[in-house]
């Protein structure tokens, strides 16, 4: 569904708490001089309109060929996610592939469930590990890294139950006995992001 309205801040403000934003839609704004916020989901339409959220996920299609990014997005965080990934012990291709699953490599990414920045940190996941500036693409890997580690420390180095675990959370894969939880957007996750895991340790260089 294409989406393009113009209102006030009041009417926004009221529309948008009684019902939710499209599902893995990109969201642009400006306001026009009479003080009008105008919002659309359809890119390029008027060079006026911004970036205002882009949501999570929205590059990542749910079937068929993963989506991967650009040579130019993983070169732009390839220092950060080097940097955490050898301070942490972890991949650099587990890294970057949970990052593709993530946030499509947008370090500005919001889910609706609250979840932020490269590596969708959950708010409390972020105060666990250290993390001020959740949208700050170095705190941000740097916390995501270290859960990841301590997530493959909690089950023994298995990558599925680790990944599993910051899909659900340590907990669910716990009390589902040490398996990937039966929710079909966790049974979905773990073999999505190994398969970009894959991928990502084929790349040349």
């Amino acid at each position: 569904m294409r989406l393009t309205l113009a209102c006030s801040l009041a009417v926004l403000s009221a529309a948008f708490s009684l019902s939710p934003l499209p599902a893995r839609a990109d969201i642009y704004s400006f306001k026009d001089e009479r003080g009008v916020v105008h919002f659309t989901n359809i890119p390029g339409l008027d060079r006026r309109y911004k970036l205002i959220r882009r949501e999570a996920g929205s590059l990542v299609p749910r079937s068929g060929t993963a989506w991967m990014p650009t040579e130019a997005d993983i070169r732009k965080f390839s220092g950060i996610i080097d940097t955490a990934a050898k301070s942490h012990g972890i991949e650099p291709a587990l890294v970057q592939a949970v990052i593709t699953a993530e946030s499509g490599f947008n370090p500005n990414a919001l889910s609706r469930a609250g979840a932020s920045g490269l590596m969708q940190l959950m708010p409390d996941t972020a105060r666990r590990y250290g993390v001020r500036n959740i949208f700050d693409p170095v705190e941000n890997v740097h916390g995501g890294v270290r859960y990841l580690k301590d997530l493959m420390a909690m089950f023994n180095g298995d990558m599925r139950l680790a990944l599993a675990g910051y899909n659900a959370g340590e907990n669910a894969v716990i009390r589902a006995g040490h398996k990937v939880p039966p929710y079909p957007e966790t049974q979905h996750y773990v073999p999505k992001v190994i398969d970009i895991y894959h991928k990502f340790r084929a790349r040349p260089g």
